[in-house]
């Protein structure tokens, strides 16, 4: 089932048709908060999936501040039927969506040995299937019209698996397998939609605070640690130049996936040395903790946990490498001109 309302009018966003119509799945919490807040603040209509009814609601409301419309919908991602429904009433309500952000997600964090058949079934149809969901969804729109754009927000783990992490870590490998077939399968329908997908880092959002977890001690992202609205701005970055089929975000993403492709086996005896402490913090779990795996703890008895997690402090505002790589044109231009400048002097002498 779906259910929500619309808020505010706010800005238009200035597309060839109006209003930009943006969907993001997971929208209460983390990336997908960061996400749908940061395209209300350029004016889309946002519509917001996620389970917790009441954190979409101030979700919602962040959007409607930031300058957009938003459109909260209490939806599973692992219900297919469910999804279509949401996407045709987001179409009825908004607008054609221009849009789609699969960012929704759960996990267990435990060596493979202590993942239970139930739980790994459960996350792999959430963070999945919902992608495929979310994606199906928005095709069965889009190619008809011959425009769209879907992001899958990703991981430096959808290409290079960590400890403690298979069940995400399947998941995101499965993401971009599904998205590298999709993408062949648009070029060979020369097809106007576009699908690309962004790597992220280690990010400072409220998972690690509600996630399954079997460790001893509370789990932790691996540093460097970057606050959303990093892995947000990269996210509409690929939204409006979806012609890239893939982008980095943060330096330890581009190491991690150069290190993948150039020495794996070293790679492997690296992580086994140093990730079971780089995803722990010194503190131990609390048996009390919530767990999010079944059902939402970000909409129950008024909780609203936000688009940050516990590492604020450690946590960058800002990638550098991510800077460089939306302006690797311009900057190389202007090393080419400085060195054409160079020799010139050089000659002159």
């Amino acid at each position: 089932m779906t259910r929500g309302g619309r808020y505010g009018r706010g800005r238009r966003h200035r597309r060839a048709h109006g209003t930009e119509v943006v969907v993001v799945t997971g929208a209460t919490a983390g990336v997908g908060r960061a996400t749908a807040r940061a395209f209300g603040a350029r004016g889309a209509a946002v519509a917001l999936l996620a389970r917790g009814e009441n954190a979409l609601d101030r979700a919602a409301e962040e959007v409607v501040k930031a300058g957009g419309r938003a459109l909260p919908l209490v939806v599973d991602v692992a219900d297919a039927e469910a999804v279509d429904a949401a996407a045709s009433r987001v179409e009825d309500e908004l607008g054609p969506i221009d849009v789609w952000v699969n960012a929704a997600f759960t996990t267990v964090f435990a060596p493979v040995t202590e993942v239970r058949p139930e739980e790994l079934r459960r996350a792999t149809e959430v963070t999945y299937f919902g992608f495929v969901h979310g994606t199906q969804a928005a095709l069965r729109r889009m190619v008809p019209r011959d425009r769209g754009t879907i992001v899958q927000v990703g991981s430096a783990l959808a290409q290079r698996s960590v400890p403690l992490q298979s069940v995400y870590c399947g998941a995101k490998h499965a993401i971009q397998g599904f998205t590298e077939s999709l993408r062949c399968e648009l070029l060979h329908d020369r097809s106007g939609v576009r699908v690309t997908m962004v790597q992220m880092p280690g990010l400072n959002t409220p998972q690690f605070s509600w996630v399954l977890t079997r460790l001893s001690r509370h789990p932790r992202p691996v540093a460097p640690v970057y606050q959303p609205e990093v892995a947000a701005r990269a996210v509409l970055h690929a939204a409006d130049r979806p012609e890239r089929r893939e982008y980095w975000v943060g330096g330890s993403t581009v190491a991690t996936l150069l290190g993948q492709k150039l020495a794996p086996a070293l790679l492997d005896r690296y992580l086994a040395r140093t990730g079971y402490d780089s995803q722990q913090t010194d503190d131990p779990v609390d048996p009390a903790r919530p767990v999010n795996l079944h059902a939402p703890v970000d909409g129950a008895a008024g909780v609203d946990y936000g688009a940050h997690g516990l590492f604020d402090e450690e946590a960058h505002p800002r990638s550098l490498q991510f800077w460089l790589s939306r302006h690797r044109r311009p900057l190389a231009a202007l090393a080419a001109a400085a060195a054409v400048a160079t020799g010139a002097a050089a000659r002159r002498r």
